[in-house]
């Protein structure tokens, strides 16, 4: 496990992303997933839940998104708010904030 102090803060922006898939490749590129990522929920509560060097999310550009968009970031908001239960089970700190 990881040290707080070595934990990173990463960026989520989704200013202007217009497709699913650009919306989960943005997931991938922010969080560092390999190339071989599924851009699906599923993978990415597998490699998110895994990740411990991760501490905190800044999201952005939520406020771009068109309303089909929806779902998807109530979707990531849950995974994220299970991250933090998931996390605290092993000692590990994890937080998201959304800044729009």
């Amino acid at each position: 496990m990881s040290k707080k102090n070595d934990k990173k803060t990463i960026t989520l922006d989704f200013t202007g992303c217009k497709t699913w898939w650009d919306y989960h490749e943005r997931i991938r590129v922010a969080f560092d997933f390999p190339e071989w990522y599924g851009k699906n929920w599923d993978a990415f509560w597998d490699l998110l839940s895994t990740s411990y060097d991760i501490g905190k999310v800044k999201i952005t550009g939520e406020h771009t998104l068109k309303e089909e968009f929806s779902d998807y970031i109530q979707m990531t908001h849950e995974i994220l708010d299970d991250n933090i239960e998931h996390q605290a089970k092993f000692g590990e700190k994890f937080e998201y904030e959304i800044i729009d």
